[in-house]
């Protein structure tokens, strides 16, 4: 459930983002009658995906097992952005109206910086279970059996070890691939600790 909920929300947040990038582009360009026709023809659908948007995201915030910081950053700029596009279109005010897409495109910047910065980090000296706990614990949990994201149930997989090295070092799906910030060894650590002390558990 939660990767199909992850999807629907990158498909709602790029539509979103879709919608106020024309409503900005007709706006700054002095085109009103094109930007009161199509609010008009978009009203339904703007409404449907701004719910959407938000329901979903509201959703993934609620399996973080915690937030990171620039998560928090990421929910302010998307709530200060409310207003300033209901005004800012609403009144024709082309500045606030550009600072309101503005915030929608750093907000969901940030909602990938926050994904990359789970793996791009390099680890040094570390052991299987420490590397664990500091990149994989945010979506699988302690006992891997979290799920955030979509992650799989570590303590339930079928997986056999050549397999489990190819996901760390690949990903899959919404998991974000390791190969260049664990060494080889460091994958096979991980994977050894998934295999003896998570899998079967």
């Amino acid at each position: 459930m939660a990767t199909g909920m992850l999807h629907s929300h990158y498909l709602f947040v790029v539509l979103f983002t879709l919608i106020y990038l024309i409503k900005t582009i007709l706006l700054l360009s002095d085109k009103d009658e094109l930007l009161e026709a199509f609010k008009k023809k978009t009203k339904v659908a703007e409404m449907v995906v701004s719910f959407g948007f938000l329901a979903t995201g509201i959703f993934l915030l609620t399996q973080m097992p915690h937030i990171p910081t620039m998560m928090y950053v990421k929910i302010v700029l998307v709530l200060a952005s409310i207003p300033l596009a209901v005004i800012g279109y609403k009144k024709k005010h082309k500045l606030l109206a550009t600072l309101s897409f503005v915030f929608i495109i750093a907000a969901f910047g940030l909602a990938e910086k926050v994904k990359k910065n789970k793996a791009g980090d390099k680890i040094t000296a570390m052991s299987g279970k420490e590397i664990y706990e500091e990149k994989c614990t945010l979506c699988h949990g302690n006992d891997g059996k979290l799920g955030m994201s979509g992650a799989k149930d570590l303590s339930a997989t079928q997986l056999e070890h050549t397999a489990i090295i190819d996901i760390i070092t690949n990903g899959k799906n919404a998991m974000a691939a390791y190969k260049s910030s664990l060494s080889q060894e460091q994958i096979e650590a991980v994977a050894s600790y998934i295999e003896t002390d998570l899998k079967g558990k």
